[in-house]
Parts: C-alpha cells; structure tokens; sequence
C-alpha cells in the first residue's frame, strides 16, 4: 500500500478549503461565528481523546486512528502545510 490515499484526502481538503462547497470540512475552514482554527483543534482534541479511549478499551482503534488522521490533516491543510514537509519530516527522523 502506498501513500496515495493521505494525497488523496490532503488534496480534497485543499480544494475544500480554496474553492468551500457545502461539506463538512468547508465549513470548519470556513466558520465565521467561531475562529475557524479553534474549532478545527476541538476537534482534534475530541478526535484525540476517543482515540485514547479506543486503545484504553482496546475496540475501534483504527476508525479512532484514522479520525484523528483526518482532523490533523485538516488542520495541515487549513495552516497551510504542504504534505511534502511531512513526509521530509519523517525522512529526517528516521535518518
């Protein structure tokens, strides 16, 4: 398997975020009522902590994980962090 379906999805959040629809991560993006960047992180904080849950109960793990996943490539997306700078991150810490 290879990384071609977090591009996929980073894409799609970059093309929410530029040209908004009426979708789910739009309007995060998008909120004018509330910061749009503080509702993003309650929800990786909400995301975080059902993620701690899952593993503490040992039972949906991976649709925790990839919820979490999600949240923090919306929040990439939204700050304006290129994919790339990712993966050089991690290229850096394996060494």
């Amino acid at each position: 398997m290879s990384d071609q379906i977090i591009r996929e999805v980073y894409q799609v959040l970059e093309e929410r975020r530029n040209s908004p629809i009426d979708s789910y991560t739009s309007h995060l993006m998008q909120d004018d009522d509330k910061q749009a960047e503080d509702k993003i992180l309650e929800k990786v904080g909400e995301e975080a902590a059902e993620f701690i849950i899952a593993s503490k109960n040992d039972e949906n793990l991976v649709p925790e994980a990839v919820d979490l996943i999600f949240h923090t490539l919306l929040l990439l997306v939204y700050k304006g962090v290129e994919l790339d700078e990712l993966y050089d991150e991690f290229g850096r810490r394996r060494g």
